[in-house]
């Protein structure tokens, strides 16, 4: 039996929004983890005790966006960095009276 070509088209639209929706733009952007190691640890190693002001920078950035650019996914984009800041900084700064 031969395949349409509108049935061949169909099968292909399905799978890439398969694809498109497994991919996490937010969490794991493929751009950024095409090697053994993540570009945000690589931005680590290399900025050291300045990696907390490059993850603020980057909250705040996404914050100022996020109605102008990408919506949801900027507030989101902004919520991981926030928390990754967080992760960073537990319990430096606590109880500082």
């Amino acid at each position: 039996m031969m395949t349409s070509y509108k049935n061949i088209m169909e099968d292909i639209e399905r799978t890439s929004k398969k694809i498109s929706n497994k991919i996490d733009m937010v969490n794991s952007p493929a751009h950024y983890n095409s090697t053994e190691i993540e570009c945000i640890e690589a931005i680590a190693a290399a900025t050291g005790d300045g990696f907390e002001y490059y993850l603020q920078g980057n909250i705040m950035k996404y914050l100022w966006r996020y109605r102008y650019k990408n919506g949801t996914e900027d507030l989101k984009k902004a919520r991981w960095y926030l928390d990754k800041l967080i992760t960073e900084v537990e319990g430096c700064y606590d109880d500082k009276s």
